[in-house]
């Protein structure tokens, strides 16, 4: 496994205060790379599925998929931990699937314009063997529903894309740079 030093530099001062969502399909590394980026960045890291209520959880071991409805109370509470991490200026890294732009839009309404996300771009075949290898998680069926559901975020403000098959070692430092950047916020 990978181990990231926390950063000193310039990258990480420009990131003090910042909220980050690593979105994705199940299966794309979003709780990895989440990890990876928080500890670089000097900051904390929370999973988003902590954050699903316990019926929620039965739901999608079940191998049913959520609904908008079991989704946005879920989206509130990250969205609630994202501002308390803005207004701390403690850099808060989240691992959250963030499929549709109306839940994006949600999360940034509650965190503002600070908010940054990090899509991790999959392959449909890839995603589905890691989840099916996966032990306590959701099926690999329901894969299908989150590629269903997936709208990319390409043309949306402050995101960075990357591919979900990057090397973590290389991805991070790349990642900790473009979100030190401010031009990373503006409109594509």
């Amino acid at each position: 496994m990978a181990t990231f030093s926390t950063s000193t530099g310039e990258s990480q001062r420009a990131c003090d205060g910042i909220a980050v969502v690593v979105m994705g399909v199940s299966g794309a590394g979003k709780t990895t790379v989440g990890r990876g980026l928080a500890a670089a960045l000097g900051g904390v890291f929370i999973d988003g599925d902590d954050l699903h209520t316990d019926e929620a959880r039965a739901k999608m071991r079940s191998g049913q998929a959520l609904t908008d409805e079991d989704r946005w109370p879920w989206l509130d509470r990250i969205g609630a931990e994202l501002a308390e991490g803005l207004d701390a200026r403690q850099p808060t890294v989240f691992a959250c699937s963030a499929l549709k732009r109306a839940y994006r839009d949600r999360l940034r309404a509650a965190a503002g314009p600070a908010l940054a996300f990090v899509y991790l771009a999959a392959d449909p075949e890839a995603m589905r063997r890691r989840v099916g290898g996966r032990k306590n998680h959701m099926p690999a069926s329901l894969v299908e529903s989150q590629f269903a559901a997936l709208e990319t975020p390409s043309d949306e403000p402050g995101v960075i894309e990357v591919s979900a098959d990057a090397k973590l070692d290389a991805m991070i430092p790349l990642l900790v740079a473009r979100l030190a950047d401010p031009a990373h916020r503006e409109e594509p």
